[in-house]
């Protein structure tokens, strides 16, 4: 096996973030795991990884994910709006919602605003 460096994990990042964007969702994953547990506290990677999760229906690791991420930047907007769309998913639209609106309050944007659903 080749030794693992530095640059090794960003070119697995990177390769992870195009493989989502092929729609490989697993295989994005299986290139995050070893970069986050080399890096557990890289957000942007597990960022990426829960997206992955959540793009493979995976839905528990994805929820465990987003917290991960939210625990460490309690303001971001979109891991808000992310978890949310994997908790209503799953089907649990109570918890979503609060996500949603804290999603819509920090960053206004029009797909955050009417997930949130203010006027409901």
């Amino acid at each position: 096996m080749p030794e693992r460096s530095p640059e090794t994990d960003v070119i697995n990042f990177r390769a992870a973030e195009q493989l989502l964007a092929a729609r490989d969702p697993r295989g994005a994953v299986k290139l995050l795991d070893p970069v986050i547990a080399a890096h557990p506290d890289n957000t942007a990677a597990r960022l990426l990884r829960a997206r992955a999760f959540f793009l493979a229906a995976q839905l528990r690791p994805a929820e465990l994910e987003f917290q991960v991420v939210l625990e460490r930047e309690p303001d971001n907007a979109f891991a808000h709006f992310a978890l949310g769309r994997t908790l209503e998913r799953a089907d649990r639209a109570d918890e979503a919602k609060r996500h949603f609106r804290l999603a819509a309050a920090l960053d206004p944007q029009p797909d955050y605003l009417a997930a949130a659903r203010f006027d409901v």
